[in-house]
């Protein structure tokens, strides 16, 4: 995930500065986009969603640890943005997330049986409500990077809470609600006709998002502390 994050950096980054390089004096695009208190937009974008996990006894140990196999998945929503200052908005962007993990538990056989109950496959779809503080630069010409930070909420729909059954009849168990911070950065380019602007953040679970099962020395849950989730977020977004 470290290396994904850094590749995609890199090539945003990389982006820019050939960007600038070719227009040192452009004409400038909507100059009066970002005067309005007001604005709004619509992102699409895709995603992959990990767990960190914290383990009750033999933390390390890779005989103990949960393997977690990650995906891509995808993300759509709308944005809202209060123009506080000139280099400080607060940006709300309620999306659709979309992801498939699957997860590989330790101590099982290796009969066919065994390997049939060591993997779970999580398929999750959140709905993300985060309220994030976008800091920018003073505008360069049609291009303006920025920071965003803040706390988000997301609703889990495929999350099993209120199932009766857990792993041992093959249902994992998740909690529906989840309490996170997110932390990025972007950057808005002017079009001629809207503003564009890709960016990349991660996301960070504050809370334990594991359902235990009903015995307490479960092969699944019982030697897990917390379970909360880790990701990384990759929006195209239209104003």
């Amino acid at each position: 995930m470290k290396r994904f994050f850094l590749l995609l950096a890199s090539m945003l980054f990389l982006g820019v500065t050939v960007h600038a390089q070719f227009n040192s004096n452009p004409v400038l695009n909507l100059e009066n986009k970002d005067k309005k208190f007001l604005n709004y937009g619509y992102f699409l974008g895709f995603n992959r969603y990990g767990f960190k996990f914290d383990y009750k006894n033999d933390r390390g140990n890779q005989n103990t640890e949960v393997l977690v196999l990650e995906s891509t998945g995808f993300n759509v929503g709308l944005i809202g943005e209060m123009n506080l200052h000139e280099f400080l908005d607060i940006r709300m962007e309620p999306g659709l997330y979309y992801n498939a993990r699957t997860m590989g538990f330790p101590g099982f056989q290796a009969t066919e049986e065994g390997e049939r109950n060591a993997i779970r496959e999580v398929k999750s779809t959140y709905i993300n409500f985060p309220i994030l503080a976008k800091i920018s630069t003073r505008r360069l010409g049609n291009w303006k990077p920025f920071l965003v930070a803040g706390p988000s909420a997301s609703l889990n729909l495929g999350s099993n809470e209120a199932s009766p059954d857990d792993n041992s009849s093959g249902t994992f168990r998740m909690k529906k609600w989840t309490y996170n911070y997110e932390l990025g950065f972007g950057i808005d380019f002017y079009l001629e006709y809207f503003k564009f602007t890709p960016s990349i953040r991660g996301v960070f679970g504050l809370t334990d998002e594991l359902v235990r099962d009903v015995d307490p020395n479960s092969p699944w849950t019982g030697n897990i502390e917390k379970m909360s989730t880790r990701g990384i977020f990759v929006n195209f977004t239209f104003e």
